[in-house]
């Protein structure tokens, strides 16, 4: 599998070209989905090799491994520390061993927490956690303790997002056999409430719906994305972005090691309409605390596209869903809550 990620970056390393004759500048690269933890200190240098040898890295670049608490050895933190990643993106997911085992966790909460010191002693600074709300018997108090725990571990970056649960997984198939209680909707919009109120109360900066971190600690690589920058993405599964196309490979490891073995590219492409280009920046903007401009919207788009949103804006912002702040249309606290419907309510209907 490390042999055909190494040779897909080589094959695909064009994708980002600017046409200029030089490599590439990232600033950003994620090691994310499925277990990328399990990659070892040899298999991790060789994908940087490849990249060193495709692109130019910025001399800020951001290198996040996605990790799981039950991964995160003391020994694996100090490979991980010898190497370029210099973040770290853990799923915690709660700090309480009734909610981890309500999610079929692997780790518990006194793990967590030793990871997270383990982390901090092999030198890393900055470390993103994620925090789950919305499981049932969550109570409010029971939230605000696991945020006040995150206060204390004066950790830069969280990530919360609601509980989702996903069909043919084992938490699913308990909720539907009624082993397992059901996501309570009404204490999930009550836990977000408190998210935003604490956020506010302790001088986190609320940048994005499922994303909060302490002042200048926004993570570059989801920034980037909703901002609507080019991505490449690598390995199956794995989405790319160009701004005019998006492309994603064959998620089968068995299918995308044959082809990337034979030189070819186990990849499907589309092209993304005027239309499709705008609902998506419109969904990815509207989510965070910058919103969408409208003068992008303007010059990116044309002026039938920006007399769509604002005509289609009219009822969330006299609802108090959406404010505008001279060129920018944001999200309210109220607006946050419905965020999806007021996304779908202004894209073009092809």
């Amino acid at each position: 599998m490390t042999e055909a990620i190494v040779r897909e970056i080589e094959l695909r390393a064009k994708y980002l070209n600017e046409n200029d004759g030089k490599r590439p500048v990232i600033d950003s690269i994620y090691f994310g989905g499925g277990t990328p933890s399990l990659l070892n200190d040899v298999e991790l240098q060789l994908i940087f090799s490849e990249l060193q040898k495709q692109f130019q890295f910025s001399p800020t670049i951001e290198c996040t491994l996605e990790a799981n608490p039950d991964d995160l050895t003391h020994e694996k933190l100090q490979e991980l520390a010898n190497s370029p990643v210099n973040r770290l993106s853990i799923g915690i997911q709660s700090f309480d061993d009734a909610d981890l085992k309500y999610m079929n966790r692997a780790h518990n909460a006194q793990e967590a927490l030793q990871c997270i010191s383990w982390a901090k002693e092999a030198g890393f600074d900055a470390i993103s956690i994620d925090l789950i709300y919305g499981t049932p018997g969550l109570s409010n108090d029971r939230w605000k303790s696991q945020l006040e725990r995150f206060k204390e571990m004066d950790l830069p970056h969280l990530s919360s997002y609601c509980l989702t649960v996903e069909e043919n997984t084992a938490l699913h198939h308990q909720i539907k056999t009624g082993k397992s209680a059901p996501v309570d909707d009404v204490a999930a919009e009550e836990h977000f409430k408190i998210l935003m109120q604490w956020a506010k109360e302790n001088g986190y900066e609320h940048y994005e719906i499922s994303n909060l971190c302490k002042p200048g600690h926004r993570a570059v690589h989801n920034s980037s994305y909703w901002k609507s920058k080019s991505y490449l993405g690598v390995g199956p599964s794995a989405h790319s972005f160009n701004g005019e196309s998006r492309e994603w490979n064959v998620a089968n490891n068995a299918k995308y090691i044959k082809a990337i073995q034979q030189d070819e590219l186990p990849s499907k492409k589309e092209m993304l309409t005027k239309s499709q280009h705008f609902n998506e920046v419109v969904m990815t903007s509207l989510r965070t605390i910058w919103g969408i401009d409208l003068k992008v919207i303007e010059t990116r788009f044309g002026p039938t596209f920006y007399a769509h949103l604002l005509l289609e804006a009219r009822h969330a912002i006299a609802s108090d869903l959406v404010r505008l702040d001279r060129n920018m249309m944001c999200l309210t606290d109220a607006g946050r809550l419905v965020a999806d419907r007021i996304s779908s309510d202004l894209f073009i209907v092809e």
